[in-house]
């Protein structure tokens, strides 16, 4: 008898019921047994763990971080942070700026919107790593409508100059060492991080400042395996919640929700003994992918060296 596995009702297994239903009337209309099964349920969370049995992580310092709500530091003015990046070019060639989509010798496309003492509108910087090159004018109009933190991303290699921070709330991250293993690594204990950030009220670098945010399915549990390249992808995660790049407020995708806290471009493993989902193991690609991740938000392994 032929098995068509349903995993459930919204239409997220691997045969959507709807299709499943009308391949059982087709089958059953030719006079063939048709026998409905159900996929078998993600395996979310390990076997229960004695606090005896929870250890720190070997080579990781600590077993808890938190962040509180950000001071703004009184930094630099965005025409200084802008200045600090480029050099000025005198011939600029007979391109477009990918900012402002107007000719690189020709005047910005935000002259007359924006208006900054010394920087010209016909001003044109090229950065200094990549070699990119905008009107200045566009370079302080997308450095005053991100996180004015002292960084600048290049928008069209996306290389990072300074130290980029992001708009997570307040909240604690904990890590530590459990003995089981993950699907994938048998000979590993598993890593297990746990996240927890409360509901609030935005601050000034959020969508909505003064609003209210939801926080749902806090504390989330993350898992990663007990192995050199675990332990360094755990390091650069830690960097990166000290930043505050993990979360972020915005809409969620699951669920339509706006103002509500959601992951920031950082994939994290939330199935401990299964991958029905894609969100756990094994997955052989995880722990290089999520690395590339982390250099996408300026996250290195340079950055453990610092």
């Amino acid at each position: 008898v032929p098995a068509l596995p349903v995993k459930n009702l919204n239409g997220t297994g691997p045969i959507h019921p709807a299709l499943a239903g009308m391949t059982g009337i087709l089958m059953c209309a030719a006079g063939l047994p048709v026998c409905l099964t159900r996929a078998p349920k993600p395996i979310l969370h390990p076997p229960p763990v004695s606090k005896s049995d929870i250890k720190p992580v070997p080579g990781v310092n600590g077993i808890c971080r938190k962040t509180k709500k950000k001071h703004l530091k009184k930094s630099k003015t965005p025409e200084d942070v802008v200045r600090r990046y480029i050099q000025k070019v005198k011939n600029p060639p007979d391109e477009d700026c990918t900012i402002c989509m107007e000719r690189l010798v020709t005047s910005s496309g935000y002259e007359g919107i924006l208006s900054h003492r010394g920087i010209k509108p016909e001003l044109v910087g090229k950065l200094g790593k990549c070699g990119h090159m905008y009107h200045l004018l566009c370079l302080l109009a997308m450095y005053n409508n991100g996180n004015k933190d002292g960084s600048l991303q290049c928008p069209t290699c996306k290389a990072i100059y300074g130290e980029k921070t992001g708009t997570q709330p307040p909240g604690k991250m904990e890590f530590h060492l459990i003995p089981h293993s993950l699907p994938g690594y048998t000979d590993s204990k598993t890593i297990r991080i746990v996240y927890d950030i409360p509901t609030g009220i935005q601050g000034p670098e959020h969508p909505n400042p003064g609003k209210k945010f939801t926080a749902r399915g806090f504390p989330r549990h993350c898992y990663l395996p007990d192995n050199e390249k675990g332990r360094k992808v755990l390091k650069l995660l830690i960097v990166a919640w000290d930043r505050r790049l993990i979360f972020t407020i915005g809409t969620s995708n699951t669920t339509g929700e706006s103002d509500t806290v959601v992951w920031n471009e950082i994939h994290h493993k939330t199935e401990f003994g299964s991958n029905l989902t894609g969100h756990g193991y094994p997955d052989p690609n995880y722990l290089d992918n999520v690395l590339a991740e982390l250099l996408a938000q300026g996250v290195s392994e340079a950055t453990l060296k610092d």
